[in-house]
Order: C-alpha cells, then sequence, then structure tokens
C-alpha cells in the first residue's frame, strides 16, 4: 500500500452554519491517481479548496506528510503550498501573455534562475505535455485541450509533488479528454507524481483513477473510499451504484470498464 501524502481526518467543511460535508475520512497514497467524486452539489471543489490551503476547516484537519497544514506558520504553510500545483477548471491563463510568459511567472516569482535557464525549463515544461515550439503563442490562438495542458504546464513549473485538477475535462470534447487522461497517467508514470482530480465524469474516473472518495451531498458525508472499478464490482450501495453506472444497472457498464 502506497504511503499516505495528504491524510484528511474528521474534515467538516461549512459556510458559516451551513454543513457542505462533515467528518470526512480518507488518505491519499504517494504517487496515486486519486478520484474526488459524486453528484452535483456534494462539494467536490470545497473539499479541493480545504485540500490546497485556501479554505479554512470547521472542523478537522489536513496533513501534508503528517504535516498539519493549518496549525503551521505562515511561513511553513507558504512551504507546503510550493510543493502542490493546481490546474483550474478554466485553465486560468493570462490572455495578455504568451504561453512562455504564462509558466515563466511562478519561476520569476519563486526561483532565481536567470533568463536562460528560465526559458530553458519554460521549454522542457511545454515538452512535456505536448506543447514543444508553442512559446509564442498566446491562449486564444490556441484549441481548449491545449489550453487545459498550457495550465498543466505552469501547474508544474516548481516540480510540484501532488498535481490537483478541477474538473480537467470540463468543455473538451472526448478525444481531447481522453489525451488529457493519458497525459495525467503519463505524468504519474514518469515523474512519480501524486495526483488529485475532481471530476465526475466515467470515462476519466474508470481510465485514471486508482482510489477515490465518494461523496454524498444528501447524507453530507463520504459514503466510501477504494478503487473506482471496485466500487462499481463490489458497492451494495445504491446511491454509489446509480452514480457509477449513471442509472443503467451494473451487469453492462462493468463490461465496459474491465
Amino acid at each position: 500500500m502506497a504511503t499516505a501524502h495528504i491524510t484528511v481526518e474528521h474534515l467538516t467543511m461549512a459556510y458559516g452554519d451551513f454543513v457542505i460535508q462533515r467528518d470526512l475520512n480518507f488518505s491519499i497514497g504517494r504517487g496515486e491517481v486519486f478520484i474526488v467524486m459524486g453528484g452535483s452539489g456534494c462539494g467536490k471543489s470545497t473539499l479541493l479548496k480545504h485540500l490546497i490551503g485556501l479554505q479554512q476547516p470547521a472542523a478537522g484537519a489536513v496533513f501534508y506528510d503528517r504535516r498539519n497544514f493549518w496549525e503551521a506558520n505562515a511561513g511553513q504553510r507558504i512551504e507546503l503550498m510550493r510543493r502542490i500545483g493546481v490546474l483550474y477548471q478554466s485553465g486560468a491563463l493570462f490572455s495578455s501573455l504568451t504561453l512562455a510568459e504564462n509558466i515563466a511567472l511562478p519561476l520569476r516569482e519563486f526561483t532565481e534562475l536567470s533568463q536562460a535557464e528560465i526559458a530553458d525549463m519554460v521549454s522542457y515544461k511545454l515538452a512535456l505535455v505536448g506543447l514543444a515550439g508553442f512559446e509564442d503563442y498566446y491562449p486564444a490562438e490556441i484549441s481548449g485541450g491545449m489550453q487545459k495542458r498550457a495550465g498543466l504546464a505552469r501547474a508544474m513549473a516548481l516540480d510540484p509533488e501532488i498535481l490537483f485538477f478541477d474538473e480537467p475535462s470540463a468543455g473538451l470534447d472526448p478525444v481531447s479528454a481522453r489525451l488529457l487522461d493519458d497525459l495525467i497517467i503519463s505524468l504519474r508514470d514518469t515523474l512519480g507524481t501524486t495526483i488529485v482530480v475532481v471530476t465526475h465524469e466515467l470515462a476519466s474516473i474508470f481510465a485514471i483513477g486508482t482510489d477515490s472518495v465518494f461523496l454524498d451531498p444528501d447524507s453530507k458525508t463520504m459514503l466510501a473510499t477504494g478503487n473506482p472499478r471496485q466500487l462499481l464490482a463490489e458497492s451494495d450501495d445504491p446511491r454509489i451504484i446509480q452514480f457509477l453506472t449513471r442509472g443503467q444497472g451494473r451487469g453492462d457498464i462493468r463490461m465496459g470498464v474491465s
């Protein structure tokens, strides 16, 4: 079993008195592709904000390698956050900057690399995501799938140990979505990166997920953790089965993910 890279203990997420999810307990193994899944409104993106330090828990804790994020001082939190990279749903590229300038931003802000070294690093990161030679393009000049990959290159700029993806397939056609899934697996396999993906796309869940947590909007807590394929095969909870089969039943769906 993989060593825990992130551990969530008794986490409750709330906006004031309105509870989103309560008493979440799970761990994310080093080198896993971990899926955060569940129906609309269950708090998937809110959980992502808690995991990356953008929102403080109402109760409970998030640990990075057994270090409690919210008990750390400001300097320690910055150090922990530099170990992660985030690809937001929109890609979040600056439209007025070229791809090279977008990726160079964190390198200029947080490293002492020379201009030549930054240029080399930018080219390397773009090559990793299949965009070699696109340094001088602006976001509006490339496709949506390419924008997602460029956003991923920027998320990887500081060589993070953990990459977070917020609905990476949103807005992509099936071919582009599959290419992005393949890229996620490649990065995990070649760089050993721990990857956390918030998604409701079944194709991606079954293609890349090695572990997961299932959030339920009605009970406001987690129903299960585990490999998504194993949950499909073995869960007795009708809510999980309905989600993982889109209500079609287990028999035919299982054939599609075998």
